[in-house]
C-alpha cells in the first residue's frame, strides 16, 4: 500500500499535477472479522514477493480497503484482492473482475448494499462505481464475468460468508461506473443547446 502511494505521487509529479494527500488509512489490515486461518495465511505471505498493486479498492461504508493485485494465485489473494485474468484491465473499458477471500479482505461484503460506492484508486485517477446488483451463483456460473460494452465492476467471493469448509456458492457484487462530473456537465449543456429531447431519447440517456 505504501509502495502504491509512492507510485501515485510519482505519476502525479510527472503529469504536473499537485499531489493530493495520500488516502492510505491502514498500516495493516483490520483483522477483527478475519478468520484465524486467513490471518495466519496473510502473515505467512509477507515473506513472499508480489508485484506492486495496480490499484487500491475503497468501499468506505463497509470499511473495506485492499490492494488490488494482478492475478488470483494464493499469495495474491492472501496479500490483497486479485484482478481476474481474462476480464477487462483495471481502468479499462468492459467488465473488470476482482476476487477476494470471504474470510479476509472481502469479509465486509456481507454488509454491502445496492447503491454503495466502490472506488478503484489508480496512480493517475480514481474510478467510482455504484453497486446495482447482488447475486448468489453456482461456482461454475462464469457468466457473471462476461464482457460488457459499458465499464462495469464485478466482485467475486465465496458464500456463505460464515461456512465451515469449502463454500458451495459465490457471492457476486455488480457495479456500474459513474460518469465523470465534467463529462456529465458537458452532456447536459449539449442537450440543452439542442432543446428538449423526445421521451425515447431521454430514457436512453438516463
Amino acid at each position: 500500500m505504501r509502495h502504491f502511494e509512492d507510485v501515485k505521487h510519482t505519476a502525479l509529479k510527472k503529469s504536473n499535477t499537485e499531489a493530493s494527500v495520500p488516502r492510505l488509512t491502514m498500516v495493516s489490515p483490520d483483522f477483527v472479522s478475519w478468520s484465524e486461518d486467513r490471518i495466519r495465511h496473510y502473515e505467512e505471505s509477507l515473506t513472499g514477493q508480489v508485484a506492486p498493486a495496480v490499484a487500491v479498492m475503497h468501499i468506505d461504508r463497509i470499511h473495506v480497503e485492499a490492494p488490488v493485485l494482478e492475478g488470483t494465485d494464493d499469495i495474491s489473494l492472501n496479500r490483497g484482492v486479485g484482478h481476474i485474468a481474462g476480464t477487462a484491465r483495471v481502468g479499462g473499458n468492459g467488465n473488470v473482475g476482482i476476487a477476494g477471500h470471504r474470510d479476509g479482505f472481502f469479509r465486509g461484503l456481507k454488509d454491502i448494499k445496492i447503491g454503495d460506492r466502490i472506488e478503484l484508486e489508480q496512480p493517475d485517477r480514481t474510478d467510482t462505481y455504484v453497486v446495482d446488483r447482488l447475486t448468489v451463483v453456482d461456482p461454475k456460473n462464469v457468466s457473471v464475468l462476461r464482457t460488457s460494452a459499458k465499464p462495469t465492476l464485478t466482485l467475486v467471493t465465496c458464500y456463505p460468508f460464515y461456512y465451515i469448509g469449502k463454500a458451495p456458492q459465490r457471492f457476486i457484487v455488480h457495479a456500474v461506473l459513474t460518469p465523470d462530473p465534467q463529462t456529465k456537465a458537458s452532456n447536459i449543456s449539449s442537450q440543452t443547446d439542442r432543446g428538449s429531447c423526445d421521451s425515447a431519447d431521454c430514457n436512453r440517456s438516463n
